[in-house]
Formats: C-alpha cells, sequence, structure tokens
C-alpha cells in the first residue's frame, strides 16, 4: 500500500477541494487519501471515510445510477476509459430520500516513487453553479493539454482521432484498402515505472510513439489515455499489420532501456459507411480484443472476431437492456415445484428466472444473472421476479388454484443498493396479494456463499425480513467450503443441499452419501426443514427418501413452468399433481419437528 510523504499527506488531506486517491491492488481501487473537503461533504468524520470508500460509494447511491458508475470504474481502472460520470447520491446518511447531483471527474498520476494513484474529484453540482473545470483549475488538479496533440509524444490526440478519423478513414478506402484501427498499451508500464522511474517510463512512451511513426507511415498515429496509442492503420491486411508491430516492438526492446515486452494489440477493420461513429465502434472492439489476450504472455496480437466474442456483446446487450425487459415483461416467472418425500404432494414453489427475449430468443440465465451481478443491477431482476409473484396471488386466487407458498431468489447484493424489505412491503400492498395469503406465504433464498461473504450485514437484513413476516431459507449449501458456525448465527426454516451432491453421490466410494445422511440428521436436531436439489432418477429419490430428507425437487417430477402453461392444462383437462392444502402442511410441519 503507497505511503505518502508527511508533507504531502498533510497538504492534501487539508485542502478543500473535494477529491480522493486510489491505489489498484490486483482488480480493486483501495481508497488511500481523502481530501477534507471530501470529508466535509460526506459528513463523516476522517477515520470513517476511508473504511467506508472501501465498502463502496453504492449504499449511499442512487440504485438506478449504480449499473454506469460500476462500468466507468472498471474501465477507467483497467485504463480502458476515461473517469467522468455524473450520477445521484446521499450526502448524509441521515437523509435517506435527498439526493445530490455528483460529478466524479479521474486522472492517474504518478507519485515521486513510480506508484501510480488515481485521483478523482467530485464536484457538488446541485450546490454550486461553479463548473468542474473552475473548481480543476481553482485547485491545480488537472493540467489541460493541448486540445489536439499530446504533450509527451507530440502525436495526435484522441480528440484528433474522433475529430478527424473519419476523413483519415475516407482516404484509406478511397485507395481501395480496408482502413484498420489498431489500439494498443504498452505491456506492465506501473512495473517499468517503479523499476526504472518515471522519467525512463516517459522516454519509453516517447520511443514507442517514434516507432509506431516509423512503421507505419502513412497511417494515423495517436496516443490515447495513459500508455495507449490508437492507429488507423493504412495496411494491405492482417498479415501486414502482424509484420509491422512485431518489428515495432523489435524496436523497442533493441532501444529502450530497460526490459520490456513492447506493446500489446486489438485489431478491428473500420466500417466505411460514412457514420459518424464507425471510428469509435471500431476503438471498443478492439479494446475489446486487446482485452481478450489477458495474461498470454506468448499473444502480442488479437483481432476482433464477432464469433468468438459474441458472450461479451450478449453481456452488453443484457446490462443495457435490463430495464427494457422488466417494462416490456421479457422476464417471465416459471415456477418449479418442491415435492414432499412422504406424500409425493406440491409442498411450495421456486420462482425462476427467463429472459425470453424478442430479438434474441431465450436468454439463458446462465448469461444474465451474471452480468446483472457484474454490474450491481441484479436488485432490478430480484424486485421484477418478487412482484410478479405478488400479481400471481390473484391469478391463482381467480382460477381455483391453491395458494402454494413460493420462494424467490435474493442477493446480497440486493440489500447494498435499495431498501428490499420496504420495497417488498410495498410490492405486497401494491398488487393486492395481502388479501389472499399473508407474508409468511413468500419465501427469500439467500446462497450460503453470499450470507458466508458479508455476515454482519446479513443478519441485520435477514432479520429485518423475518421481523416482517417472511420466511427466510439458505439455498445452495454444500456448493462451497460449507460453515455449520453459521447455523448459531442465523435463523433459517430450511437447507437446500446443492444438486452437485445428488448427482454424484457414487463418487469416491460414495462420499457423499456418508455426508448428505449426517446433514439431513444434523438439520433435524436443529429443527430445520431439509430439501435436496437436482433429483432427477427414481434411485436418487429413493435415497433421499431412505435418509429422511422432507422435501426434494428436480426434473423427475417436472421441468419449471410459467402459471399460463399451467393454467392452459388445466382448461385443456389435463390433470395437475396435488397440491398440500395450508392444514397438511403445517400438520406434517409440525411432525417433523417435533
Amino acid at each position: 500500500m503507497y505511503t505518502f510523504p508527511k508533507e504531502m499527506r498533510a497538504a492534501l488531506e487539508s485542502c478543500e477541494a473535494s477529491f480522493v486517491y486510489y491505489q489498484r491492488i490486483g482488480d480493486e481501487a483501495v481508497p488511500v487519501l481523502a481530501s477534507e473537503g471530501f470529508c466535509q461533504k460526506t459528513g463523516m468524520p476522517r477515520e470513517h471515510v476511508l473504511e467506508w470508500l472501501k465498502r463502496g460509494m453504492f449504499e449511499r447511491m442512487y440504485p438506478d445510477d449504480v449499473g454506469i458508475v460500476s462500468q466507468v470504474s472498471e474501465e477507467f481502472l483497467r485504463h480502458e476509459g476515461p473517469y467522468d460520470v455524473v450520477f445521484r447520491c446521499r450526502l448524509s446518511a441521515l437523509e435517506k430520500g435527498k439526493y445530490f447531483l455528483i460529478h466524479g471527474l479521474g486522472s492517474w498520476q504518478t507519485m515521486p516513487d513510480g506508484t501510480e494513484l488515481a485521483v478523482i474529484a467530485y464536484a457538488n453540482l446541485s450546490a454550486t453553479i461553479q463548473t468542474i473545470e473552475d473548481k480543476i483549475q481553482a485547485y491545480g488538479l488537472f493540467q489541460r493539454d493541448r486540445f489536439y496533440r499530446d504533450f509527451l509524444t507530440d502525436l495526435p490526440n484522441t480528440n484528433y482521432i474522433h475529430e478527424f478519423g473519419r476523413e483519415k478513414v475516407a482516404q484509406i478506402s478511397s485507395s481501395g484498402r480496408t482502413p484498420m484501427l489498431v489500439y494498443s498499451d504498452v505491456e506492465s508500464m506501473q512495473s517499468y515505472n517503479n523499476q526504472y522511474g518515471v522519467e525512463e517510463g516517459d522516454a519509453l512512451l516517447r520511443l514507442i510513439a517514434a516507432s509506431l511513426k516509423e512503421f507505419f507511415p502513412t497511417s494515423l498515429v495517436t496516443r490515447g489515455a495513459d500508455d495507449h496509442f490508437i492507429i488507423l492503420a493504412d495496411v494491405d491486411g492482417e498479415e501486414e499489420i502482424e509484420d509491422l508491430l512485431a518489428q515495432v516492438n523489435a524496436r523497442v526492446r533493441q532501444l529502450a532501456r530497460g526490459n520490456t515486452g513492447g506493446v500489446r494489440s486489438g485489431v478491428c477493420p473500420v466500417e466505411a459507411d460514412g457514420s459518424g461513429d464507425s471510428v469509435g465502434r471500431a476503438i471498443d472492439h478492439a479494446k475489446h480484443a486487446l482485452k481478450r489476450i489477458n495474461t498470454n504472455l506468448n499473444q502480442k496480437v488479437r483481432f476482433f472476431s464477432t464469433q468468438l466474442d459474441e458472450a461479451y456483446w450478449r453481456s452488453r446487450y443484457i446490462v443495457e437492456n435490463i430495464d427494457r425487459a422488466i417494462d416490456s415483461g421479457w422476464i417471465k416467472v416459471y415456477y418449479h415445484a418442491l415435492y414432499r418425500v412422504e406424500n409425493q404432494k406440491i409442498a411450495a414453489f421456486e420462482a425462476l428466472a427467463r429472459w425470453v427475449d424478442p430479438v434474441r430468443g431465450i436468454i439463458s440465465p446462465a448469461e444474465f444473472i451474471p452480468a446483472l451481478q457484474k454490474y450491481h443491477l441484479l436488485y432490478k431482476l430480484d424486485l421484477c421476479m418478487f412482484e410478479q409473484v405478488c400479481r400471481d396471488v390473484r391469478i391463482r386466487h381467480e382460477n381455483g388454484l391453491p395458494q402454494i407458498p413460493v420462494s424467490v431468489n435474493f442477493s446480497r447484493q440486493d440489500f447494498d443498493h435499495t431498501d428490499v424489505v420496504c420495497r417488498m412491503n410495498e410490492l405486497y400492498e401494491k398488487s393486492g396479494a395481502s388479501k389472499y395469503v399473508d407474508k409468511s406465504y413468500f419465501i427469500v433464498e439467500v446462497t450460503e456463499q453470499e450470507v458466508a461473504a458479508d455476515p454482519e450485514s446479513c443478519q441485520m437484513q435477514l432479520r429485518r425480513l423475518r421481523e416482517n413476516g417472511y420466511s427466510i431459507w439458505l439455498d445452495d449449501f454444500g456448493s462451497g467450503y460449507s460453515s455449520f458456525n453459521m447455523f448459531s448465527q442465523f435463523r433459517f426454516e430450511l437447507i437446500k443441499y446443492d444438486m452437485e451432491m445428488i448427482r454424484h453421490l457414487d463418487d469416491n466410494d460414495g462420499a457423499n452419501r456418508l455426508i448428505l445422511r449426517d446433514l439431513i440428521h444434523l438439520a433435524k436436531a436443529l429443527k430445520l426443514h431439509t430439501l435436496i436439489e437436482g433429483v432427477e432418477t427414481k434411485e436418487q429419490l429413493d435415497f433421499a427418501r431412505e435418509i429422511g430428507c422432507e422435501f426434494v425437487q428436480g426434473f423427475y417430477y417436472q421441468k419449471p413452468e410459467p402459471l399460463d402453461e399451467i393454467l392452459f392444462r388445466i382448461r385443456s383437462g389435463d390433470t395437475v399433481r396435488p397440491c398440500e392444502t395450508a392444514e397438511e402442511r403445517q400438520e406434517r410441519n409440525r411432525r417433523w419437528l417435533a
């Protein structure tokens, strides 16, 4: 962790400008210094500010702004884009509904010992008419370079390529060649600065700039942010680009005063369609191609491929369209029945999310859930599911279907971005579900891994849910490094054992048979209901019955299906599996726990 010189720290901490210094450690941005101005804006004493920032600012941020701020922050941390974002945030933890408009503007600074730190200035746009530019100039945090020219390398900068790139594309296309966009970054630039000093690092950037200009003489070579270079290449094809970049790297390794691998590059053709954003799209594609190189030290160039990078674009589609999907009804609830082993009747349902897209067809939960989780948008999906389950209560009543308890999956992340209990109560009343069922009808499922990741926060949230009448189930127990200590900290009504345990009963001389048997006995001693997921065969069902498991769930009985399909089958005269009555459920639960 970087340590500021004593006098520098004192000067920065006393500054009335609002800014924070961060250091990149792994994939995380760790706060290392906050100014007096920032502390005053947050209304928190200095000793609490850095600890609060380590958890992220999202707990005070307006929920709809969390996704874009997360995305901008990640790209800035990887040197793939600027930090320039406006968002809404509460400046006081006590003023729950009062949000201010905040502008965050960031830059990278190299400290005297070569450590690279990010400094982000925060301006309250709601409180002052003074512009961000005025603040920056007043406190001397940043320096404006010449608008179209990079000061260090004397190359054109990104302003230039965005302003005049189309003209270069047209020129290359008119000569019968396909313009190629090359996005390059210097390998291990921070390590180079740390080892050889900032001046040598600047010399390396100038050497790379000169080498690119030499080997791409008729191309437009520009410097991007930090250690990135962007080229509109006037070449004859992919082979020539690879050859020229290899020559650049050979020259750089030969002339650099320190050890360096040179540059790694992502390449994408530019669409010569005359559209204003063709260069911008090519830059995005080339960036992504570069990112896909990852840690492969033997690969220096990667060409953008729609086929290979389809997962990336599908992920972006999900993040950019989640609000539209919810508003348009593309997110559907599929009900997966849970059966009581003793009487073979449906005892509850689990609500599972399915994304039925009018353009892309069915998008798998294995795609959209990780994408939404990455950008802190999962709370939108989970609350959408709960709202639909609440609305379906009335539909079940009007069609004479029994009211069977329904579980809905919630993420620990949800509680960081909105008041989940308050929102659930609002949806429960607004939907009219309160006319037909009480809140114990709704079950909140949380996974073992998420509870273990933040036990103190989860304990408070789960207690609030229970105090408001909702039931709590523990999902996926046994999928990770299970801790029995959580049963002394939390109260659950039911434990769901991970499906991988039942699928691999006979692996390792039947170890899972012994483990599941003892887990069931332990749960019963703790007066907890038990359920095994993933039951697909009669042999697995018989084993669950043999060891005394109370409930099972899986494709052996049926697959998840939407409520309208259930209603259609009933109206068509098809038989449906029997469901427990409330009286049966109460009596059998009493007997189990007795």
